[in-house]
Formats: structure tokens, sequence, C-alpha cells
């Protein structure tokens, strides 16, 4: 373990020593040396206003970014006609949102340079770039991006992004000619699920426009307007904000990371607004058309057709480029049905509506798990227990069977594949598989934020560190070599891959399933175990730091820490400590949950001697519960749609929402401040699905009747996870009460 410990400090020594030697007094001494007061000023304004994540920053950002915004003012007509404040809040500013800092402002100027090299205003210029940069740098809107934050290197490296990073990128490629722009968005629409980000700029006045989205009518049209005319300051979600580099009072409003308030925000919302009366609007319902769950959007013709036969309604979806709020929608009337028929390359299949309330809902339609008209009656048919439990186990084993055929490569080569990312394995067994099914240990190798060749050298060492008396030992080989390999966003997605092919090629019991790691590996136990607490028995921490982690979703995941006493590195020790109180506390508001154990070597810094192979016999000794009386979750940066028996839609999958839903008898309530709607993922094993159940969501009741089963239901459970254990034979959504 020294050999790593000595290479980590050496990479995070270098990285502090250069961030103290980044002094913003010096960057406006120096500014002032080069470009006088132009640059003085420049520089000041930068100083007093930067948000508090870029104390320490890169000095060459900000070189960079008074050099180019100081020659973009001389050299552009537009730009040198700004007020200096104008300048210096929507010109200057080297980032828009919460994107990772970088070097964009040159290369984005000599891209986009000759785009304005005939235009004659700030109006002409945003335009004109807005037509041509994206297909000269080839990048497009695409949900399969790495984040939706990304900054315009990473987009332009990726080849794609979603609104939020196109308009980051937009924002930038016209400041770096001058033209004075800023993010603008909604973190919620009022009209339906999602939110959107889109650019304003300046020209004797704010226009806004789409990014990657010109329309052939110039500024000020777009797609959004009608949906942007009837938010409403009254409710800051719902309200139109827009970017300010200067410091305010108020923030501009991020969807996917809403805890974050460093960002300074101006409610435009008056700008776009048009009188809207909801008495007109009525019940709605947007659709989106995929082709399977985490696929492609699909272009496809919708009818709606009434019980009668009469079809009152006929439009086509999106897809491809077009952003994914750009939606068509159809009214509907509370407790009358509607049958959507679909239509795609000449192939058929429907899906039932039957909406209970006056609400605005979006409809995502998988077209390989929508029905045939002719399999319609009988997928959604009410069925008895012992049908359900029947169809569970044979659609379960069909999909194992089609896993284990189409996914037959990746254990056999002991690598898992996903996107561009490999997670290679070491694997032994040990013991003799028991009739239940065998269990499976997921062990984290430490390293981080050192060369391959070290973490290599840490994962060899992870095969040998744990021997369980019985199971599948696995050390997966983390795909990256940074600080954080361990809990970056295609991590929960691979470990669960994982486990789905060891449930379908290898006997893995899923309520047997193990996570441990070390050091770096340690760290992404804290991060995985609280998200993915659904997916384990139990999880043990040794030598690791949680970093931003909270332990809120570990209320049904058994959950271990051990750590040296005398390892500070990082406080460690003491935050090791701080998080077994946390447990604690946590565990004497709710005696039935949040099982743990805190075990401090007082005689071990970061290598524990093995003595931490404790812990192997104490998570063995426990078998996961999949259907928890009552869950707590809270989302993390990595978001995820399902924990447990609980769904929410995209919208509503966003770092710092927190669920608190409870079954007593046949009573289900469900408490959460900011989630809209969640959809119940039911069974036998939590209430009796024969007879009628009542939800109460944030003291209301939202729901009294009885949930049929379904075939539809199972198979909508067990498209994600395969997971026969949690599988739910019926569903219901219900949103909260306005």
């Amino acid at each position: 373990m020294l050999p790593r410990l000595i290479v980590a400090c050496l990479v995070l020594s270098t990285t502090f020593a250069r961030a103290d030697h980044d002094s913003w007094e010096k960057l406006v001494d120096n500014a002032t040396k080069r470009y006088g007061l132009p640059g003085a000023a420049a520089a000041k304004f930068l100083a007093e206003n930067h948000p508090p994540r870029d104390r320490k920053i890169d000095p060459a950002i900000l070189d960079e970014t008074i050099e180019y915004a100081l020659k973009a003012r001389d050299e552009f007509p537009w730009a040198g006609r700004l007020s200096r404040y104008q300048f210096h809040n929507d010109v200057l500013p080297y980032a828009s949102l919460d994107e990772s800092r970088c070097l964009w402002r040159k290369k984005l100027y000599d891209i986009c340079r000759p785009i304005v090299a005939d235009c004659r205003t700030a109006a002409e210029a945003a335009h004109a770039i807005n037509q041509k940069l994206f297909d000269a740098i080839n990048v497009h809107y695409n949900t399969d991006r790495s984040k939706t934050n990304q900054n315009p290197l990473e987009a332009i490296a990726e080849s794609r992004a979603t609104c939020t990073g196109l308009s980051i990128l937009l924002v930038d490629a016209c400041r770096s000619v001058g033209v004075p722009a800023r993010i603008a968005g909604v973190a919620n629409w009022r009209t339906k699920k999602g939110n959107h980000t889109w650019v304003e700029i300046w020209d004797d006045g704010w226009h806004f426009l789409g990014a990657d989205e010109p329309d052939q009518r110039g500024l000020d049209h777009a797609w959004f307007t009608k949906d942007a005319m009837k938010a409403t300051s009254d409710d800051p979600k719902y309200a139109v904000w827009a970017t300010s580099f200067e410091k305010s009072d108020v923030h501009f409003p991020m969807a996917w990371n809403l805890e974050d308030t460093s960002v300074p925000g101006v409610d435009v919302t008056k700008r776009y607004l048009n009188p809207f009366k909801s008495a007109n609007h009525g019940a709605q319902r947007f659709v989106r058309v995929w082709s399977t769950k985490g696929g492609e959007r699909l272009w496809a013709i919708v009818n709606v057709v009434m019980p009668d036969g009469n079809v009152v309604q006929r439009f086509a979806t999106r897809a491809g480029t077009t952003d994914l709020n750009d939606m068509p929608s159809f009214g509907v009337i509370p407790g009358d049905k509607r049958t959507l028929v679909i239509e795609h390359n000449g192939a058929v299949r429907t899906f039932e509506i039957a909406p209970t309330d006056d609400n605005i809902e979006t409809l995502d339609l998988e077209w390989d798990q929508l029905a045939t008209p002719a399999e319609a009656n009988a997928r959604f048919s009410a069925l008895s227990e012992a049908d359900a439990e029947a169809l569970v186990a044979r659609l379960a084993g069909l999909r194992a069977r089609k896993i284990a055929t189409e996914r037959k490569s990746e254990l056999d080569n002991a690598a898992i594949e996903y996107k561009t990312r490999s997670l290679r394995l070491l694997e032994k067994t040990f013991g003799d598989a028991p009739a239940e099914g065998r269990s499976l240990w997921i062990s984290l190798h430490g390293g981080g934020g050192a060369p391959a060749e070290v973490n290599d050298q840490q994962w060899q060492n992870q095969i040998r560190l744990y021997e369980p008396a019985e199971g599948i030992y696995v050390a997966p080989r983390a795909p990256t070599d940074t600080w954080n390999l361990w809990h970056q966003a295609h991590i929960d997605a691979m470990l669960n891959q994982l486990i789905v092919e060891m449930v379908a090629r290898r006997g893995v019991n899923p309520n047997k399933v193990y996570l441990l790691g070390y050091s770096a590996g340690g760290d992404g136990v804290y991060q995985l175990a609280p998200r993915m607490a659904d997916r384990f028995a139990a999880a043990s921490m040794m030598a690791g730091h949680p970093n931003d982690a909270q332990p809120d979703g570990l209320r049904n995941l058994p959950f271990a820490i051990f750590m040296g006493g005398q390892d500070g590195a990082y406080d460690r020790n003491t935050v090791a400590a701080a998080w077994g109180e946390k447990l604690a506390a946590l565990q004497a508001a709710d005696p039935k949950g949040y099982e743990h154990r805190v075990t401090i070597y007082p005689q071990h810094g970061h290598w524990m001697n093995r003595d931490d192979r404790e812990s192997i016999p104490w998570m063995a000794s426990h078998v996961r519960n999949p259907w928890p009386n009552r869950v707590v979750w809270k989302q993390d940066d990595v978001t995820h749609r399902r924990f447990y028996w609980l769904e929410v839609d995209r919208a509503d999958a966003l770092k710092g929402r927190r669920i608190v839903a409870q079954v007593e008898g046949q009573s289900v309530s469900i408490e959460s401040d900011e989630t809209e709607s969640v959809t119940l993922l039911l069974s036998d094993a939590l209430v009796d699905l024969d007879k009628p159940i009542a939800v109460v969501f944030n003291g209301t009741t939202v729901f009294e009747g009885i949930v049929p089963r379904t075939q539809r239901a199972i198979e909508q459970s067990l498209a994600g996870l395969n997971d026969p254990a949690m599988a739910a034979t019926a569903r219901l959504t219900v949103r909260r009460a306005p």
C-alpha cells in the first residue's frame, strides 16, 4: 500500500502547490502590468465576483480569459460599444455554471472569428455562430454524453451534448468574439416534466436562441417559446432564470444540482410571459417514443383513439438531434380512457392510458415493451397472485437465458463493457454452491490519481485480500485512473451489469451480493452503497474517505466501517468516526434501520494488517430484504430512477431529492418536499394486492383502491434489473397534491 500512498501524495502536493501559486491578488497585479487599466478592471471584477469553487483555479485560464476578452473588445465593433459592466459580466467570464474550468477561449475565438467576419451586429454574430459552429466542430444533441454540465472542450471531445452542454458551448463561443451572452432556462417546466437550458445574447436588449437550434426567422424564435410563456415567478422552480457572474442575493437553479446555490441568477420570467389560463389547459400528456429503455428516440406516428374507435388526434414524435423536451402533446379528460396506436416502420403497437386527475405528464414509451394490438388485452389483464408468481419466474428465466447468450463473451473474457469503458475482472470461487444460489463478493481496489501501473498493482493485490467461506469473489479493475475512479457515473451501470450477468450465468443469488473496498475502493463503497443499496445484502468500507457522500440511503443495508486509528491522511480516521456517529443517530431515530458497525483499530495506520478480514463473516450473515417496509432514498450526484419499490421520472431524478416511503398494512405513505410524482412498484411481499390500498402523499390521500397485478408491470420491472426477487407485479403512479 505504501507505494500507492507516496504517488498519491506526490500528485496531490503538486496540485496544491500550483493552486497556492494561483493568487487572485497576483492576477490583478499581472493584468495591470500587461494590459493597463482595462486589464486591472477586468481582473478586479473577476477577483471580486468569482464563485467559491474557483478560489483555487489554474492561472492559465485567467490569463487567457483577460487576454482574449480584451482582444475581442478591440476587434469587434459590437464589443467596443458595450458598457464596462456589460463587458465584464457577459463577455469576460470564463464560466457560466458549475462546469469544470478549462482553456476554451482561444480555441473558440479561432473557430468563430471567420464565422462572424461579415457580421455587423451582435445579433447577426450570435445567429451566424448558432448556424455554423456546431457543424464545424461536429457537436450535436445526444443524451449519451458523459454528464449534463460539460465544458466546451468536453463537448467537443465527445461530439455530443444536451441542452446545457450545448448552451454553455454557445455562450462561450459568443463571448469569444465579444458578444455578451448568458445561460437562461427553467428548472422545471410548468406545463410538463423536465427542465431546459438555452442562451440569451445582448444587442440593445436581451434576445433568446436555442443552442444548435437556429431558426430561419432569426433570434427570439424557438420550440420552447410557448412553454416559457407559461412560467411563473410565484414559484422559483417554475420561473425563467438567467445567469450572472456578478454576485447576487438570488441564484440560478441548476436542475442537475439543485443544492448548489453558487451561480448568481436573474429572474427574467416577465420577458417570456403570455396570459395563460389554466382553465383552458386541462390535463395533457406529452409523448416520446424510445427504441428501448436507455435507447434512441424514434420517429413514430401516434394516433389518439377514443373507446368508440374515433381518432381524435394524430401527430409525429421527435427523434435525432431535437431537444428531449421538444415533444408533441394531446389533451385528456380525467376518467376517460384513451388508446395510443403507434406506427413505426410499418409496425403497430398500442398503449392504454386512463388519467385519474387533471395533471400534466410525460409518457416515455419504449417500443420493445409496447404491446401489439393482439397482445394488449392479455398484458393489461389482472392476474391472480399465483399466476403472477409463475409469470415472474417464467419471464425472468427467459430474460436470463437471453442475457447469458447475448453477453456470454463478457464473463468469458473477464471484462464488462459499457459504452466506451471496460471493467476488467479477476475472479476466485470459494466453497460449494448452496441450493439457494451462490453469493457474489465485489471487492474494489485502491489507488486512484496515480499511473496505471500503480492502480494495476492495487488491483492484483485486491484479489488476494479477502477469502469468503463461500461465493464468487470478484476484483474489478476500475476503467479509469482518476482519483474518483470508483464513484463516477459509469461505475453504477457497470456494477449493475456485472450483477445481472452473474445472476444469469453463474447462479448467483441476487439477495446475497456484497460490496467492499479498500482505500480508494473504500471511497467508492462510501459513495456506491447508499445509492445502490437495493442491490446489496451488506457493504464494508475499509480505509476510505466519503467525500460528499451521505448515509441516508443505507436504511436497509447493513454497513460496516473499518479504519486504522492512525490513518490521519485527509482525516480519514476522524471522518470514519463521524460517519459512525451519523449512522448511530439515524438508527436512534429509526431503530429498525441503519444496522452498522464501526471498527477503528488504534494500533493501525492506513494498512490494517488484514485485521479487517473480520468483515467477511459479518457481511455473510446478512441477506438482502428486497421488500423493506420503509425506504429512505436520497439522490446523489449520480442519480437513479429506481430504488427498492420506488421509481421516479427522469425529471425527478435530481441530485439532493429525498423521498421517505413507508408501508403499514395496506397503507403507503410518501414524504418528499420536491418530487412531483412517484411510481410504486408493488408486490404481495409488500401489500395484499387482492385488497384495496391507500396512498398518502405529503399528508394528502391521493389514491384508494385495488392495483391489479399485470404482465405489463412484471415486464417493466424485470427490464432493467432482471432481478426476480425484486420483480413488481403491479405499478401505481401517484402525484403529490398541488
